[in-house]
């Protein structure tokens, strides 16, 4: 956080887009400032190419004046139904809008809108952080207008609303996630009545879209500390609203003086543990999927304790409901998390137990390509507090690494097809499609990854040749090569 005093602000809008803008504002006798997120990011010293514009008028008819002004490689894209504007020129998108004020019916967040001033417009916005604005007309240029202490809040790290939290939060409950979202992404405090309106109006939330939700709650998981996010959404009861599944992870049982740790909190700690290594958005959904099928598989057992068999499996066959629900994207990036989920207990097993290289074969060559993000996050994983456990299942993994490549560069594992494959079985042995040819198929396949054979078609095929004669086939074909 910065001050910045009107000296200081005319120098951050000296760009020759903002001077056009109060110039044209002039020439058509509009108000007009900057507004919301660039002016809020100035004072935090923060990158924004985020730049809206409020225009006591018509916010359209300044866009379409100042594509003139700027000439050729200006564009103006006009939403009429919105009242806004989009002006596209080089590098820069800024949004122009009327001044408005807006009321809400029960069921919508959809507001009617009317014309109004520029103290109705920052009524209407969500924060105080946000509410903040910088007049661009030549006469006030530089002069911020901060009506409800914005800049106080930005000092004291503070998430405020400008009005009746219960009257923002009600009119667009889409504000409560934006309200965590922004106090995960900028590591600031919510207000104590700010807080005590999110607990009250939790279940408005139900008449957001869970496209909306979705995209609130991706920009938590790519916040520098997204645990931070989850935990005030369990904290004012949004979580089980919005993600259920996460919320069930929350509590410990006891029976007869055992428990089992906490894993909510327990995969917030492995979501941080793997944002300090990547940006990988769907690699940190991996991460706060990892242990999702824990509460259905929850037993207690008289010898064992506390047991979650299987949680790995239940959970990658979850992962698609969850995607769906959320109406996150149900393509390569779902099957990617949907992988990582079901393959993360694979290495802690094997750095568990002696690490073979049949074990760290089969593993390559199911994770392919994703090897090293499984890595990531099995390492990510690790949060036991006793050091001694945990330094042995790191060095361990460090064992796993090395012998992972050492045998992609011996044996080539990493997403490869058995040399000899189905048409081939077929051809040789004159057969048509059957069990026979996957059996002969998955034993060349298995043989490779066991290190039984090399991976290369001679082996492979001699191999081939043995196994068949076990099972009373023969070649129906003499004159075949072992070569290609």
């Amino acid at each position: 956080m910065v001050r910045l005093t009107q000296e200081d602000m005319v120098r951050a809008l000296d760009d020759r887009v903002f001077h056009l803008i109060g110039e044209t504002a002039d020439e058509l006798g509009m108000p007009c400032y900057v507004v919301g997120g660039w002016v809020r990011d100035l004072f935090l010293e923060r990158p924004s190419t985020d730049i809206d514009v409020v225009v006591v008028g018509s916010g359209i008819t300044l866009a379409e004046a100042l594509r003139k002004r700027c000439g050729r490689g200006a564009h103006v894209s006009v939403f009429r139904n919105f009242g806004t504007a989009q002006l596209k020129w080089h590098d820069r998108e800024i949004e122009f809008v009327g001044a408005r004020k807006e009321s809400y019916s029960h069921d919508s967040r959809k507001p009617v809108v009317e014309d109004g001033t520029l103290e109705d417009d920052q009524n209407r916005r969500d924060f105080t952080i946000n509410a903040m604005a910088i007049c661009l007309n030549a006469e006030r240029f530089g002069e911020l207008v901060d009506p409800f202490d914005g800049l106080y809040d930005l000092e004291d790290r503070l998430i405020r609303t400008p009005l009746d939290p219960d009257i923002t939060f009600s009119d667009d409950p889409l504000r409560m996630m934006r309200c965590i979202r922004f106090a995960t992404q900028l590591n600031f405090f919510i207000d104590d009545e700010t807080f005590d309106a999110l607990e009250r109006n939790k279940e408005r939330i139900s008449i957001i879209s869970k496209e909306r939700i979705s995209e609130e709650m991706n920009k938590i998981i790519a916040s520098p500390v997204p645990s931070k996010g989850f935990v005030e959404l369990d904290r004012c009861g949004l979580l089980p609203l919005v993600f259920p599944e996460l919320a069930a992870l929350c509590g410990v049982e006891q029976v007869n003086g055992r428990k089992h740790k906490d894993n909510f909190y327990h995969t917030l700690e492995v979501l941080d543990n793997v944002a300090r290594s990547t940006d990988n958005l769907w690699l940190r959904w991996a991460a706060l999927l990892h242990d999702i099928g824990k509460p259905k598989t929850k037993r207690w057992d008289a010898k064992l304790g506390w047991t979650f068999h299987n949680h790995d499996f239940v959970g990658e066959k979850m992962v698609p409901s969850i995607f769906r629900t959320l109406k996150l994207p149900l393509n390569e990036k779902m099957k990617y998390v949907q992988k990582l989920v079901g393959l993360h207990m694979r290495p802690i097993a094997i750095a568990d137990e002696v690490v073979t290289d049949s074990a760290v074969r089969r593993l390559l060559f199911e994770a392919g390509d994703d090897i090293d993000d499984l890595m990531l996050l099995c390492e990510a994983d690790i949060t036991s507090k006793n050091a001694e456990k945990k330094q042995r299942f790191l060095d361990n993994f460090r064992l796993v690494r090395q012998k992972l490549k050492d045998l992609e560069e011996r044996d080539r594992i990493r997403n490869f097809q058995p040399p000899v494959d189905g048409t081939e079985i077929m051809e040789v042995f004159g057969l048509e499609p059957c069990a026979e040819v996957g059996t002969l198929k998955a034993t060349i396949k298995d043989a490779i990854l066991d290190g039984i054979i090399p991976n290369d078609h001679d082996a492979a095929f001699a191999y081939l040749l043995t196994k068949a004669a076990e099972i009373g086939l023969e070649p129906k074909k003499k004159d075949f090569r072992l070569t290609d």
